[in-house]
């Protein structure tokens, strides 16, 4: 099952809303779902809920060290409390999906995305799982780094949140360890890509 539900993101409000904080938005969505609120917890360098699902601790996470240092906040909750890197789920943006599409995927490389790179060498292991939120690519890899650091336009924000929204319906399945039942719920293409 998994334990810990990690989102990645840039904090400050010059970062809100752009692409690079889609795992952001999922944690906001998920919390929003169970009524809890994330606080920040600075041994942690987080911000932080803790919630009772099924009579198991779960935890909820927003690093607050910017992407390129997600790993010691995760690092170190998880040490803390004892979770294994297969218990740890990670949200985060990626380029090779389009919006609106998302993808459950367990180890595997971190295909250059900094957070998971830090993530993996904190954790000592690439075994944990990723929810990957399509963001959709530039089209030029010169472009990539200012278009994850800009917001998307309506309609993308709108594709990438009606993901993050569908995502929803397979908590309960990664809570239970069924991971093959979210799987087909998430990796399910959307409805406007149906032939």
């Amino acid at each position: 099952m998994i334990k810990l539900f990690v989102g990645l993101g840039n904090p400050g409000t010059e970062y809100e809303g752009t692409r690079h904080n889609a795992g952001f938005l999922w944690i906001d969505a998920l919390a929003s779902q169970w009524n809890t609120t994330l606080r920040m917890e600075k041994g942690y360098f987080g911000l932080v809920a803790r919630t009772q699902q099924n009579g198991e601790t779960v935890w909820l996470l927003k690093p607050q060290t910017y992407m390129n240092r997600s790993g010691q906040s995760v690092a170190a909750l998880a040490r803390f409390f004892k979770i294994e890197a297969q218990e740890i789920l990670v949200a985060h943006d990626e380029l090779d999906l389009l919006p609106g599409h998302a993808k459950l995927k367990f180890a595997g490389s971190h295909a250059g995305h900094k957070g998971l790179k830090d993530i993996e060498a904190r954790l000592g292991t690439r075994d944990y799982w990723r929810l990957r939120l399509g963001i959709g690519h530039p089209g030029v890899r010169s472009e990539v780094i200012n278009w994850v650091l800009q917001r998307p336009s309506a309609e993308n924000r709108n594709a990438i949140q009606h993901c993050i929204d569908k995502t929803m319906s397979a908590v309960s399945d990664l809570l239970a360890g069924e991971f093959e039942a979210a799987t087909r719920i998430i990796n399910a293409k959307p409805a406007a890509d149906q032939p």
